[in-house]
């Protein structure tokens, strides 16, 4: 369970689109204030989703091979095919011009409620889902598997911390570097798309088959 959360949790946080939407935040007027809006939703949502499935096993794993089981990790395998074939489609696919989304232009005018609603948006689902297939696994009674969940939520939102910090601790230097790496991001959308789902999905692949046969 620890190896699935922290390869699904780097996929999830290295993600280009939310990075590049929370640089536009910050770079924003009261733009520290609807990033730090946009990284207690993100985060609360990904608390969310693990209270559920914490709710649906209560707190135990079910047992080896038994139906939710074999159902958690037949969704976690389902997500895995997806991301696959999703990669290879985008991969095949000559990337298209397009101009940023026209919610850009309004990002100065934005509230935090809104900054709070586009994390929900952009979200990675597919990825968390494999999360909380995952999740199903975790034995609460133990330490181990509260830290596993923990740090599982922390590293999914690391790349938002790490910017939210650094935009508080030296804003021109932050404005300047995160708009670079904004800029890189959008040249290399296409490419980072496609490989995170291509890994992702390799890795959910073949590790739900591996949990399917042994």
């Amino acid at each position: 369970m620890v190896l699935d959360l922290i390869v699904i949790g780097t996929a999830i946080t290295l993600g280009p689109l939310h990075n590049s939407a929370f640089i536009l935040l910050l770079s924003s007027r009261r733009g520290v204030r609807k990033g730090l809006a946009f990284l207690l939703s993100w985060l609360a949502n990904l608390l969310a989703v693990i209270a559920c499935v914490a709710l649906l096993t209560g707190g135990q794993p079910p047992a080896h091979h038994s139906a939710p089981s074999t159902a958690a990790i037949a969704a976690k395998l389902a997500i895995g095919l997806a991301l696959l074939l999703y990669g290879a489609h985008r991969h095949r696919r000559p990337p298209r011009p397009h101009g940023p989304p026209r919610w850009t232009a309004r990002i100065d005018d934005a509230s935090q409620a809104t900054a709070a609603g586009l994390a929900w948006l952009l979200q990675p689902w597919a990825l968390v889902g494999a999360g909380a297939a995952t999740a199903v696994d975790a034995n609460l009674s133990t330490f181990t598997a509260w830290l596993a969940l923990t740090g599982y939520c922390l590293l999914a939102t690391l790349s938002l911390i790490v910017m939210e910090m650094y935009a508080l601790r030296a804003p021109a230097a932050a404005d300047a570097r995160l708009n670079a790496l904004r800029s890189w991001l959008e040249q290399h959308q296409e490419q980072l798309i496609v490989r995170l789902s291509l890994l992702a999905g390799l890795f959910l692949t073949a590790r739900s088959v591996y949990e399917l046969v042994a």
